[in-house]
């Protein structure tokens, strides 16, 4: 048990890591039941296991690095069963002003590449792409108006 516990501390202290991740290790490792609430309260009270500390960690890595809305990086923590309150937190992290920018940068590029496609169909597949991204439904509209504006 004692050497499974050291092996979860690097499995946790490498990068973040949720309860959900640690739980499969921890049976990748044999443990079961009893064995893996113990090492998960250890990981916790040493601090190598913090879930609001990994969603943030998450939220803003997915958003700077994959350019994820927040919808989709909300999803995907509901996945690996995060609080709604870690989530909330995680998501706080990412600046409001760089999100808007990055919105839009993401939009004007995609809308630029659909160039010969008809205006309508243009902004439509626009919108799904920032929506299959994860942002909003109202901020994705408002960026793609905002460039058509800019084309006329």
């Amino acid at each position: 048990m004692e050497a499974d516990i050291l092996k979860l501390r690097y499995y946790c202290a490498y990068q973040e890591r949720c309860h959900v991740e640690v739980r499969e290790k921890c049976w990748e490792l044999g443990l079961r039941g009893e064995d893996i609430e113990n090492a998960i309260a250890h990981l916790v009270e040493d601090g190598f296991l913090n879930e609001e500390r990994y969603a943030k960690a998450y939220a803003g890595g997915k958003f700077r690095m994959q350019q994820w809305g927040r919808k989709k990086i909300s999803m995907m923590l509901k996945q690996k069963q995060v609080s709604d309150y870690c989530i909330r937190k995680g998501l706080a992290e990412i600046d409001e002003e760089e999100y808007m920018q990055t919105l839009q940068q993401l939009a004007e590029k995609k809308y630029h590449l659909l160039r010969s496609e008809q205006y309508l169909k243009r902004q439509y597949k626009t919108l799904q792409y920032l929506l299959q991204r994860g942002f909003e439904q109202e901020l994705a509209r408002a960026a793609i108006e905002q460039i058509a504006k800019k084309g006329e």
